[in-house]
């Protein structure tokens, strides 16, 4: 921290650990020497020096036109993101040789992108033109033009904002039987991700209420009552899978393009992190409820059967569990309100069960009896 200053306008973002999902506005000054953050008088972080030896840099933003700096070392790394045209050439001018080969780099970065983007933007611009706006929310390929566009980590900040604001009000289960059960299925299935570009985050969470549900960026929440509901580990596998399978298939985050339109939608994956912060506060109870189509719950269908068999793990679990919780459905059943099951999806899942090699499952480490017996609550003698 460096010496009271006068206030000054904020220029950039600033993300770390340490600071909201959301960024928090700083102001920079170059110098000959290096870069200075500070932070407003009033949130008591004062300012940071930091030399050019310690900074890397690359392109951020849609266009590139963001200039990206970091410095630190995982999992303490802090980032900054310049877009002010007079800061960028300022840092450029006062960097020092060893910085220029990422700065050049980052400069050719702008370039093939700003040519790339005014290419698509014509092509767009004349082939859809005034018609879009009317047909933005029935054109699945625009939705994922736009998806398409959207960073992961942008994608995260959306998911963790909404899974922290409902973990304050459900804290989730520490530890126990069940947690240690949907860890090791959970971590079964991410094992067996191809490419996974996600860091998921599975809690327990206890409520009386049968339900799970995934928040993009990789945040899964289970019920504990959906774990007294399954007769067997493969069962939660199952939904497990499901779930996992929407968020890599970023269906919320098609749907969460869909309610904001396209305006909204272009500021943000064009740079404005402000309006990230806006859509944020926005959409984030409704991320609870979002609810899918049915393509899309399909594609979780067949890509999570898929999950399980390359995982060794029994499909059947997902079909008998969707079975069974529709039969109770009068009963009020929270997550068939947002993944409503059919006698045809049922027979689809079936079919692509049958469809699949023919692979021995292996057991999980735990008893299923032993999870179940840990959620049931003790008795009271009177």
């Amino acid at each position: 921290m460096g010496s009271a200053t006068a206030p000054t306008s904020p220029n950039a973002l600033c993300f770390s650990d340490g600071l909201p999902s959301t960024g928090l506005p700083c102001h920079v000054e170059i110098s000959a020497d290096g870069l200075t953050v500070r932070f407003d008088e009033h949130n008591g972080l004062g300012e940071v020096n930091l030399p050019f030896r310690a900074l890397s840099v690359s392109a951020g933003g849609l266009n590139h036109d963001q200039l990206v700096v970091r410095w630190g070392t995982a999992p303490s790394t802090q980032t900054v993101y310049l877009k002010d045209p007079s800061l960028i050439r300022t840092f450029r001018s006062a960097a020092p040789p060893e910085l220029m080969k990422e700065l050049d780099a980052t400069a050719a970065a702008v370039r093939r992108a700003r040519s790339r983007n005014r290419m698509a933007w014509g092509i767009t611009a004349g082939a859809i033109g005034a018609l879009m706006m009317g047909i933005w929310f029935s054109m699945d390929l625009l939705v994922g033009w736009a998806v398409d566009r959207i960073p992961l980590d942008w994608e995260r900040r959306i998911g963790e904002s909404a899974y922290q604001d409902f973990l304050i009000q459900h804290p989730a289960v520490k530890d126990g039987p069940a947690v240690a059960a949907v860890q090791e299925i959970s971590e079964r299935l991410i094992a067996h991700i191809p490419g996974n570009p996600y860091t998921f985050e599975v809690a327990v969470v206890k409520s009386e209420v049968v339900n799970a549900f995934a928040l993009p960026g990789g945040y899964v929440v289970v019920f504990t009552a959906l774990l007294q509901q399954a007769e067997n580990a493969e069962e939660v596998a199952g939904v497990l899978s499901h779930e996992l399978n929407h968020v890599l298939e970023r269906h919320a985050l098609q749907r969460i393009v869909k309610q904001l339109g396209l305006v909204t939608t272009v500021g943000i994956i064009i740079g404005d992190q402000q309006g990230l912060a806006r859509v944020m506060k926005q959409i984030g109870v409704e991320l609870l409820s979002l609810k899918f189509g049915r393509s899309q719950e399909t594609e979780a269908d067949v890509t999570g059967l898929q999950l399980l068999h390359r995982s060794h793990i029994d499909p059947s679990g997902m079909v008998t569990f969707f079975q069974r919780m529709t039969q109770k459905e009068r009963g009020g059943v929270e997550w068939l309100s947002t993944h409503p099951m059919s006698a045809g999806r049922a027979q689809r899942l079936e079919a692509e069960i049958a469809s699949l090699p023919k692979t021995a499952a292996e057991p999980f480490t735990f008893k299923w009896n032993t999870v179940q017996d840990a959620l049931r609550p003790v008795a009271v003698r009177g």
